[in-house]
């Protein structure tokens, strides 16, 4: 039999030109990686690593499981649409192939079988009853998603994204899909009969109260109808938000394959601003929105103006990057990453005379296995340095001091604000240093040191720890012996520190052996970030203060007696406007050596 019909050619073109103009961009993307990254990808495929994404696609682009664990309504409003739909497409082809017997049916042919099926004199209730139910299923999550553009906190988010028209023209016609199928299989339905337990008892009641002779004037329309929408939105998809709904497949598997975003665009970054569904989640955790009200910075429109080519460096710039809108993101997108790369792009000014004042600035003192190194930030904390000298005399340390008397920046102030090339000539310098010296482990009490010694630094054979992490070890070996007191102390997790570098406990195993430890209602990595974050290169003073004002406010909620950070540039901040006193994590452990 012929399954087609002319009202199944909007379907067919906008079918034909959304794959092809997926299949152009992956090909191009994938053929313009760096070969490093088509080295990955040749050596992932045949890996593990491949189970795995197939697994994760499962989990993440169909049952949406992220989401449902931040809000399971949220959860089921996504995974109705995704997984409904993917259901409707493989039972459909299962439906059609029991019908015709063959699997030589045309991608039309399953997705207007039930016209098609008014030919064929065969009915199969079980079926059609199932396909009625996975129909009803898509037309929940549809339903709901209308519901959460009026009233989103009742699906858990204070707010939703602001989309561009053609954002709006892909959401309103993905939206009139389903409705329209709907109405086509009833009018079928009430015309030839047949249909499951939803369009078969609508079509009964469309027959009962709509004439025979307008069912059967409306019967071709309908149809048109629902392959004119469907065809609107496949055109409209590739250039809107929905390109996420096959691009974040990839970006799975290349992730997998251990690509990422490095601090020079690449074409793997398309896959990353494509995977952008702009769900709106990232916007609620955004402290720049709950505090400032600046509305159109956040990540989700960051990424849009990024793919739109339209970013501008105040979009780019003025942003925490404290890392509270990775953490939500349901797709797991390099947020910071691709923010970082878009300021490199737009501010990178190297420059050799910046360097020239390095030459022989080796101020270091002292000599040991262990070496300290302040950065620049605990240096305008004088008290965190003298507390961590008086802790590696009670440990009967020798000790390296890097900077104890001034010295250079670990390079991620310019690494942050775009400046690429000088960032990379500092980290050439300290690595030089530190081999120089030959310590086999580097202390240092700034969260932003330690983070780039981690990620920027080929530090092989010198192990790098945050000094929470070096005094909890002091404690445990027995080379540190502290009073615990009756005093109690809530801990605020540093943005660098906790979701920057997933060191949460060590703090807290050494704030226990002192007192007290509560919880303020935002920790770990749900964590509020101080405001004074380096990567800011647009907030000014006030505005940082209203932030970490907030911050305090909470903290002292917990009803401890001190506020406790362990980094200095959040301690600066919160002390600012804390009505209790506000320490750092090495002064406690300093006044309370037995």
């Amino acid at each position: 039999m012929s399954f087609y019909a002319h009202f199944t050619l909007p379907f067919i073109i906008g079918a034909l030109a959304m794959f092809a103009i997926i299949a152009y961009r992956y090909t191009s993307w994938i053929v313009q990686l760096p070969r490093r990254d088509k080295a990955l990808l040749r050596k992932g495929i045949l890996s593990f690593a491949t189970i795995r994404s197939v697994w994760e696609v499962i989990c993440e682009s169909l049952l949406h499981v992220k989401i449902w664990r931040r809000d399971p309504r949220l959860g089921y409003m996504h995974m109705s649409l995704a997984f409904g739909w993917f259901l409707l497409i493989a039972v459909g082809s299962v439906e059609s192939l029991l019908y015709t017997g063959t699997l030589l049916v045309p991608l039309q042919g399953h997705v207007f079988f039930r016209y098609f099926a008014t030919a064929i004199d065969k009915h199969i209730p079980l079926m059609d009853n199932i396909m009625d139910g996975l129909l009803l299923f898509v037309l929940s999550g549809v339903a709901l998603a209308w519901f959460k553009r009026l009233r989103s906190r009742a699906l858990g988010m204070r707010r939703t994204t602001r989309h561009t028209i053609g954002d709006r023209l892909a959401l309103s016609t993905l939206w009139f899909i389903f409705p329209a199928r709907l109405v086509a299989e009833s009018v079928t339905a009430a015309i030839y009969g047949g249909g499951g337990f939803l369009t078969g008892s609508l079509g009964a009641l469309l027959g009962e109260v709509v004439p025979a002779s307008v069912l059967q004037a409306l019967f071709e329309p309908v149809w048109w109808f629902y392959s004119s929408v469907l065809g609107i939105f496949f055109v409209a998809m590739p250039f809107s938000r929905y390109m996420h709904i096959f691009t974040e497949i990839p970006l799975i598997f290349l992730r997998n394959y251990r690509l990422s975003v490095g601090d020079k665009r690449t074409s793997y970054d398309n896959f990353q601003v494509q995977a952008c569904s702009r769900c709106g989640i990232c916007i609620d955790p955004c402290q720049l929105q709950a505090e400032l009200g600046l509305n159109d910075v956040q990540s989700v429109y960051f990424l849009r103006d990024r793919r739109e080519h339209q970013l501008t460096l105040n979009t780019a710039a003025t942003c925490l990057m404290c890392g509270r809108c990775s953490t939500a993101c349901p797709v797991g997108i390099d947020l910071n990453a691709l923010r970082l790369n878009s300021r490199v792009e737009m501010r990178n000014t190297p420059s050799e005379k910046r360097f020239v004042y390095l030459r022989g600035l080796d101020r270091s003192e002292g000599m040991g296995k262990v070496g300290y190194f302040a950065g620049c930030m605990t240096m305008l904390t004088p008290r965190t340095l003298s507390a961590m000298q008086s802790i590696f005399e009670a440990a009967d340390e020798q000790v390296w001091w890097a900077d104890k008397s001034g010295g250079v920046c670990c390079g991620r102030p310019l690494k942050l604000s775009g400046e690429r090339d000088s960032a990379h000539k500092m980290v050439a310098y300290n690595t030089e240093l530190f081999r120089k010296h030959e310590i086999t482990t580097l202390v240092t009490s700034c969260p932003i040191c330690l983070r780039t010694f981690k990620e920027d630094y080929n530090l092989e054979g010198i192990e790098v720890l945050h000094h929470s992490e070096y005094i909890a070890r002091l404690i445990s070996s027995g080379r540190l012996r502290l009073r615990k007191g009756e005093g109690a102390f809530v801990y605020h997790d540093p943005c660098e520190l906790g979701r920057g570098c997933g060191i949460y406990d060590a703090p807290r195993e050494v704030i226990s052996a002192l007192g007290t430890l509560l919880e303020a209602k935002h920790n770990r990595r749900d964590a509020l970030c101080c405001g004074s974050s380096l990567a800011n290169l647009s907030i000014g003073d006030q505005a940082q203060l209203r932030i970490a004002s907030s911050l305090t406010q909470e903290l002292e909620q917990s009803g401890a007696d001190t506020l406790v950070t362990a980094c200095p540039l959040c301690k600066k901040a919160l002390g600012r406007s804390a009505k209790v006193p506000t320490r750092d994590l090495s002064e406690i452990v300093a006044e309370n050596i037995v």
